[in-house]
């Protein structure tokens, strides 16, 4: 089993974190109690700047959480069609190819969902397997990963599609100033990416899926989440992240590689969900990494913020397009999230 290809995909318009910020300021107004804390917030969160879906000024004409959806639909339909074409074209391989399809988000709903809407729209197979997959939220593209790589595992000589498309812009609650919706009005951008996941058989270059590994954390589904109502996503976002990262992650992994006849100080690239900075250092700490070893993801939220279930395969796109380990260097792909869980995924490559 191969990675053949990844690839990401974003909205027209970018912002920088200040003018967002300072958007965001206006906006509430006299409705914060505490402007201070707000700024210190924004100023923390570790990003640069963000891809939006629509332009700064129209979010404010958006009345009701059916209207957000629709634009949901539409632009995760257009972003998965130009994630899947590159892709592809990454691979090598044409469309007619795909046997299996993927599709993770936690920022829109749809039915039909929004694999379905891509095959119509780029003629993919009408044999294809559909699997779409709602609420895994950001650990959602490294079990993507996982689910296509068990998928080719079954059948050697299929490939599968996996796409994620995360509009987090579409969520914010205007009316929300919770510390949970100032974060998260800060740190979540849109994107979408997508990846190619090769059977044994079909002889495609890219780093082998070796073993993959799911945790799940019984009683802790207040951590991470949406409450949903008519007014749509509403976030939940527990101070406890980062420190569920440090409880869990370090023994999991070790775990997970002793498996394979591995041990942390063997594995020469991290691929790791770009949470957020507690987050990431959280992770950091927990597995031990010194400095510039998580370098891509630190520079994935600074580009574009945290997209939830596309961060980590932004992060597999740079290190496949731009940072490329050595051959026979081991990596590991780890994101956490909502249930709260993990998803580990071993890579050779």
């Amino acid at each position: 089993m191969n990675i053949a290809s990844a690839a990401t995909a974003f909205p027209k318009h970018y912002y920088p974190q200040n003018v967002l910020s300072a958007a965001f300021r206006r906006y509430w107004n006299d409705k914060l109690e505490d402007a201070d804390l707000f700024e210190r917030l924004q100023a923390h969160v570790g990003v640069g700047g963000r891809y939006l879906v629509l332009p700064r000024e129209m979010y404010e004409t958006i009345a009701t959480f059916g209207d957000t959806n629709d634009v949901w639909i539409q632009a995760a339909t257009d972003l998965a069609e130009e994630a899947t074409t590159c892709a592809l074209a990454r691979a090598g391989i044409d469309k007619s190819a795909i046997d299996a399809i993927f599709f993770v988000s936690v920022t829109g709903i749809a039915s039909p969902s929004i694999d379905a809407r891509l095959i119509n729209r780029m003629g993919l197979s009408t044999r294809i397997r559909r699997t779409p997959i709602f609420g895994l939220g950001c650990v959602a593209g490294a079990a993507g990963v996982a689910r296509a790589a068990d998928y080719v595992r079954a059948y050697p000589t299929h490939t599968a599609l996996l796409v994620s498309v995360e509009l987090c812009s579409l969520t914010i609650q205007r009316d929300d100033l919770s510390i949970a919706n100032l974060i998260s009005c800060g740190l979540f951008g849109d994107g979408a990416a997508a990846v190619i996941v090769a059977g044994a058989d079909r002889g495609l270059a890219g780093p082998r899926i070796v073993a993959t590994r799911s945790i799940f954390y019984p009683g802790t589904e207040e951590v991470m989440g949406w409450n949903i109502s008519e007014k749509g996503f509403r976030i939940v976002l527990s101070p406890e992240v980062p420190e569920m990262a440090r409880k869990h992650l370090g023994h999991d992994t070790d775990d997970f590689l002793a498996a394979e006849g591995l041990k942390r100080s063997d594995i020469g690239c991290w691929l790791l969900h770009t949470g957020g900075p507690k987050v990431l250092e959280g992770m950091q700490e927990a597995l031990d990494l010194h400095d510039g070893q998580l370098a891509v993801s630190w520079d994935c939220l600074r580009k574009a913020g945290n997209l939830s279930s596309a961060s980590v395969l932004q992060v597999l796109e740079e290190t496949m397009e731009r940072r490329r380990p050595a051959p026979g260097t081991w990596s590991v792909l780890a994101a956490m999230g909502p249930g709260f869980c993990s998803e580990l995924v071993l890579l050779r490559w």
